[in-house]
This record gives structure tokens, sequence and C-alpha cells, in this order.
């Protein structure tokens, strides 16, 4: 996974957190989930609203999905060069503004200009006219602040692009505060010990658009473009494509509940399937090939969780053998690292 993921290991590195997620993978994803969004407040914690897809989605959709409340912590100024509103145009003000972070809460979306629909230029005189709620916070805006965790708590459900090299404490954080979910990150989040008991225990799972592929993510103006799949796009602002990105929640949706179907057979092919030296369990090289008739325990590639039922199969353990090394067998062949699942039927 190390070669497929050199871009986002560049950018933890670096500190290059600043990655915004496009529009049509929001809505790809948030489809999903729309009756979890009835009467609820949803918060978005790592964005600015007037460059967060996150928040223009949830605002822009604030009516149909039926929001009670949505609240965004974010600063005047964005690092991306953009053709739309800014926040700076609606805080005004002197220059230094630009750089406090401050609270946007959305209690009521209506067409203020009369041209027959909503946009965010409505947006932007609802929270001018005081109808919603633009406030400077008094700390910086980080998500750990004393005042960020009091909107954390006040939210039903958050949905982010949160920092990458943030992903654990993030994580940690929505789990200590018991929240629901919906948060983009790096398939590799999975290998993290802090993160595999989550999905081993079904207390989070990979969500229901992105299972392969890359995605493509605008970047600040200062983001090096020396890596393969960066450019500038139509509008000037610079993006980065990134391989390797999973959507995580805690929310249920019925596609986790999808009955994988297995054709393989173990009977007679036992030759196909090794045993682990170190560990009691068989190894299956790809998904496709997982038994029907193996009721033990099998170690699968990564890519089996994005077809993990929990009704279907049960996580046992990820990478390590009994002895704390890696699961091993005598027949000489290359290994990818794998989780190890256990068939509950």
């Amino acid at each position: 996974m190390a070669s497929h993921n050199h871009d986002l290991h560049t950018a933890n590195k670096a500190k290059k957190d600043e990655f915004y997620t496009q529009l049509t993978d929001i809505e790809k994803e948030m489809r999903y989930y729309r009756k979890h969004f009835k009467g609820k407040t949803v918060l978005c914690n790592c964005d600015d609203p007037f460059e967060s897809n996150f928040f223009k989605y949830f605002v822009l959709n604030f009516n149909r999905l039926g929001l009670k409340k949505l609240i965004a912590t974010c600063y005047a100024t964005s690092p991306i060069a953009g053709q739309q509103l800014s926040l700076f145009d609606v805080v005004g003000g002197e220059e230094e503004q630009r750089n406090k972070p401050y609270k946007a809460v959305v209690t009521k979306v209506y067409d203020v200009t009369g041209d027959g629909g909503v946009d965010m230029f409505d947006v932007a005189e609802l929270f001018k006219a005081h109808e919603n709620e633009l406030v400077e916070l008094e700390g910086n805006g980080d998500f750990r602040s004393e005042e960020c965790l009091a909107l954390l708590d006040e939210a039903d459900i958050v949905v982010t692009n949160p920092p990458f090299s943030l992903f654990r404490e993030y994580v940690a954080t929505l789990m200590e505060h018991e929240k629901k979910f919906i948060i983009i990150g790096n398939v590799n989040a999975i290998t993290y010990k802090e993160f595999f008991p989550l999905i081993r225990d079904n207390r989070v799972w990979i969500g229901a658009s992105i299972h392969s592929g890359d995605r493509k993510f605008y970047v600040p103006d200062d983001y090096p473009l020396n890596a393969s799949g960066c450019g500038i796009d139509e509008d000037g602002r610079r993006y980065i494509r990134v391989k390797g990105v999973r959507w995580y929640t805690n929310l249920d949706i019925k596609q986790r509940h999808e009955e994988l179907i297995l054709v393989k057979k173990y009977v007679g092919h036992e030759d196909e399937y090794p045993i682990y030296d170190n560990y009691d369990a068989i190894n299956v090289d790809k998904v496709k090939d997982i038994p029907y008739d193996y009721m033990g325990v099998m170690g699968v590639p990564i890519t089996f969780l994005d077809k993990y039922n929990p009704d279907q199969f049960e996580l046992v353990a990820f990478r390590k053998g009994t002895d704390g090394k890696d699961l091993a067998y005598t027949r000489e062949r290359e290994r990818e690292s794998l989780p190890v699942l256990q068939d509950s039927h």
C-alpha cells in the first residue's frame, strides 16, 4: 500500500493537510444517508464555509434534507484561489480579520435575492442580515479546542475531511464524544492499531461510494505539484489525485449488509489455499476466491473490507499471528498485508 499512497504520505510529512473534497464525491456518498439527516444538527468542523464543498452541499440541501441546524468552524480566508464568494466578503472589516477563525451557524435557508433558486449569495445575505449566525471564535478554531468541543457535543452528525496527519486523534475525539460521523480518509487508516479495532468491532465501517481508483482534491496555492496526477484546472485551482481514499462512517446503511456472493469451492481444491505456519487459517489471495464451503479462519486482502458484511463474516485479527509475527507460510510467494476473517455462518 505504501507505493499507492505516496502522495498522502508526502502530504503528512509536509503537514499539507488542506485537501478539499470534490462536491461530486460528497454528493455520491451523502445520498445513502438521507434518512439520517432529518431533524438533525450537522457539524463540519474542518471547513471554510465558502470554500468547503461539505458546507456547500449541506447548506444548499438544507431544506431537502430537513436539517435542524448546520454548524461550521472556519477561517475568514482560504488557501485556495477560487472564483466563488469568500467568507471575508461577508465578514468585511480590516485585512487582519482574514486569518480569524469563525463559527457559522445556519438554521434557515431561502431565496433572498428573488431569482427563483438558492445559492451561496443567498446564504451570504442571510449571514449579513443576521438571520443566520456568523461570529468570530475566541480560540484558533482547532477541533480539539474547548469551544469547538462544545460545538461537537451540540451536533448529532459530523461530516468532513479531517486533516490527514491528525486522523487518529480526530477519530478518537469523535469516539470519545460518542458522535455519529461520515468522514473521508486514507484506506491505510485500516492498518492503524488505534483504528482497526473499531472496524473489527463494527463500531466504524467503510462507506458506500468509493471502493477503488483515485480521487481529485483541491490543494493550497503553494502546494508543490511534483507528483503524478497533479495539475491546475480551467479555473486556476491546483489539485492532486490521491489513491486509496475511503469514506468511513458509523451510520448504518443497507449497502454494508449486502451478501457477498461466493462461488469458489474449498473441498477438493485445498492445494489452492495454503495454511499459515504461524496461524490456524488458510490464505486467500483475492476476495473473489473466498470459498463458500470453508467455515474456518481465512486471511484475505485488505480490499475485502470494501465488501465486508458483518452479518456474513466476523473479523478476528489484522496481520499478526499469535506469535506476534506477520502471517507466513512455507510456500514461497509474494504476499500482501492481510486482515484475517472468519465466516460467521
